[in-house]
C-alpha cells in the first residue's frame, strides 16, 4: 500500500509494485490462499502466463517475469486457491475452489493445516477484518503518495487494536509492516 493508505490506483491496480515476487516468508507456513473474485482472473492469468512460459513477455505487462518470482509461480500451480465470490463458478486451475460467504471462510480456517494467506483488494480484506477472519496482517508500505485510488480499510466500521510484530526494511524504500490484530 501507499503511504496514503491506498491499495489501489484509480485504474484499480496498485500499479506502483514492480513485481508480485514477495512471499513475505510465507511459503513454508501456508497450504492454501484465499483470493476475491475481482482479483482471481487476473492472478491466475498471470502466474499461469509465468509457469507456462517464463521467459516470454507476460500479456498483462509486456515484460518478462521478474526471476523472483518464479518460486511463487511453483507454489501457486501445487497450493489450493479459495475464490470467495458469489458470481465466479469457474477456473482454469484444478485445485481452485468457491466459496460464497464469510461463514465459508471460517469453515476453512477451522480445518486442520497450516496457516491459509489472505490475498487480496481492499474489499475482501475489509470485510474478512470485519467479520473478525483475519488474525495478522502483513503491509507492504511504498513510499509513494499515490492520489486517487481505493483506501485499504474504507469500508471497516469496528476499530480494530494492531500489535506491531515485525518491522523490515526492504529494497527501494519500501517497508514491510506485520501486526497481530487484536
Amino acid at each position: 500500500m501507499s503511504v496514503d493508505g491506498k491499495a489501489e490506483g484509480p485504474t484499480g491496480i496498485a500499479d506502483w509494485v514492480h513485481a508480485w515476487s514477495e512471499d513475505y516468508g510465507l511459503m513454508e507456513q501456508v497450504d492454501a490462499c484465499v483470493l476475491g473474485g475481482r482479483m482471481y482472473p487476473g492472478y491466475e492469468q498471470y502466474w499461469t502466463a509465468i509457469q507456462n512460459a517464463p521467459d516470454e513477455p507476460l500479456p498483462m505487462t509486456g515484460k518478462p517475469a521478474a526471476r523472483e518470482e518464479l518460486p511463487w509461480a511453483r507454489f501457486a500451480a501445487k497450493t489450493p486457491h479459495y475464490v470467495l465470490s458469489n458470481t465466479l463458478n469457474s477456473a482454469n486451475w484444478p485445485m481452485t475452489r468457491f466459496l460464497r460467504t464469510n461463514d465459508d471462510v471460517a469453515a476453512l480456517k477451522r480445518q486442520p493445516g497450516k496457516d491459509i494467506y489472505l490475498m487480496g483488494g481492499s474489499t475482501i480484506v475489509d470485510s474478512l477484518t470485519e467479520a473478525g477472519l483475519v488474525d495478522e496482517l502483513r503491509l507492504v508500505l511504498y513510499p509513494l503518495i499515490a492520489g486517487e485510488g481505493k483506501v485499504l480499510f474504507s469500508t471497516t466500521a469496528q476499530r480494530r487494536d494492531l500489535e506491531l510484530t515485525k518491522v523490515e526494511q526492504l529494497p527501494g524504500g519500501r517497508l514491510s509492516l506485520v501486526y497481530k490484530i487484536g
